[in-house]
């Protein structure tokens, strides 16, 4: 077995970054996998893991930063592929360019 991490990156889209709802999603994806899941904000780390919501949260990732993941041990592939459709979808929520700050007036 080839035990190489895959990596592969996305450009975080959603309206107000990895805050906590796209948080449990990423940690949610991540735990169906036996693989080990990585992210980073800069190719070079520091990485986090991202089963942990603690490290998820801990990175702070702002709308705009590029997700860096990597994915080692069995079903790597299908955990890079599933990561990075969550982020390329930005997190089944609003885009930025879609969101708008009344919404709360119109409530």
């Amino acid at each position: 077995m080839n035990d190489t991490p895959l990596s592969g990156s996305a450009l975080l889209t959603n309206a107000v970054g990895l805050h906590a709802r796209p948080s449990v999603k990423l940690t949610q994806l991540a735990k169906k996998f036996a693989a080990r899941v990585e992210f980073a904000l800069d190719p070079v780390g520091p990485w986090f893991d991202a089963k942990s919501p603690v490290q998820v949260m801990r990175a702070k990732a702002p709308r705009g930063a590029t997700l860096h993941f990597r994915c080692q041990g069995e079903g790597a592939a299908e955990a890079l592929k599933a990561m990075l459709a969550l982020v390329e979808r930005h997190f089944d929520e609003p885009r930025a360019e879609d969101a708008t700050i009344d919404d709360r007036a119109s409530s």
